[in-house]
């Protein structure tokens, strides 16, 4: 009987099991490659500050650019923000390269947190500005995009992760 990993293993690059942590390389993979897709489909789309109404009033694709962090913070900041891009990469991909198994809150939040920093992060230094393109009118929010999306919700997990792993009142009480 053929196990779902037996299969699964065939259609992995060689050594790809010894490898730890797969849910944060699946999903800092995928964090990453749909933000550059959505992203290049924004620019080969749409012109700077075209915007596209699809519920109209609430949410629209606009296509601008940002020179700060998430959300358009910091606006203006790409030299340092670019280094930090790849100082928070490069700390991610160490942490799960040679620390230890993380559980799957960790793996999925650090994924996403390393997909949406590597996203954002060859934007600056690339284009010295990132793409944002999600645009939430109802509540007057800034511009973002995927890459913001994914450390938003990677921040999440890891909360929920942390959540997890706190001993509850009545542990400590023993």
């Amino acid at each position: 009987m053929l196990t779902a990993l037996a299969v699964t293993s065939h259609c992995l690059p060689p050594g790809f099991m010894s490898v730890k942590n797969h849910l944060f390389w699946i999903v800092a993979f995928v964090g990453f490659f749909l933000d550059q897709l959505t992203k290049y489909w924004v620019v080969q789309t749409f012109s700077l500050r075209q915007t596209l109404p699809i519920i109209p009033d609430v949410f629209h694709f606009t296509y601008v650019t940002n020179t700060g962090a998430a959300f358009s913070l910091f606006s203006g900041k790409v030299e340092w923000l670019r280094w930090l891009s790849l100082a928070v990469s490069l700390v991610l991909i160490a942490l799960a390269w040679l620390g230890q198994e993380l559980n799957r809150w960790d793996q999925l939040g650090y994924g996403l947190i390393l997909g949406g920093a590597m996203g954002n992060g060859i934007d600056r230094f690339v284009l010295g500005y990132v793409v944002d393109f999600l645009d939430f009118r109802l509540i007057n929010f800034a511009v973002f995009n995927l890459a913001d999306s994914f450390i938003t919700i990677g921040i999440v997990c890891l909360l929920i992760a942390s959540l997890q792993k706190t001993p509850s009142s009545s542990e400590k009480s023993r």
